[in-house]
């Protein structure tokens, strides 16, 4: 179950937007996104998994946040970043 408080804040931040009754991600976070996926193939990290690049992300715009509200910020845009990619690809491209 998504924390309504994560979403909420993401959305306060300017992270999430809504369209056509849809949770969006908004330029800002496509924007962390890209720096954080740059540094992460910069450093050579090995990574397959989309929550990875969300919480560096997310860590460079929240320095100071508590490691639980970081899992609630991580699950709520993984969320969000899953049903924006399956809109893209296709559901079930995701897994």
């Amino acid at each position: 179950m998504l924390d309504g408080q994560a979403l909420k804040r993401l959305a306060a931040d300017g992270f999430l937007r809504s369209e056509g009754g849809r949770t969006r991600t908004a330029p800002r976070w496509q924007a962390a996104m890209a720096r954080a996926a740059a540094r992460l193939k910069q450093e050579a990290a090995p990574w397959r998994d989309l929550r990875l690049p969300i919480a560096a992300a997310l860590l460079e715009s929240y320095p100071a946040v508590d490691d639980e509200f970081l899992v609630s910020l991580v699950e709520a845009m993984t969320h969000v970043e899953e049903s924006e990619l399956a809109a893209v690809l296709g559901p079930g491209s995701i897994r």
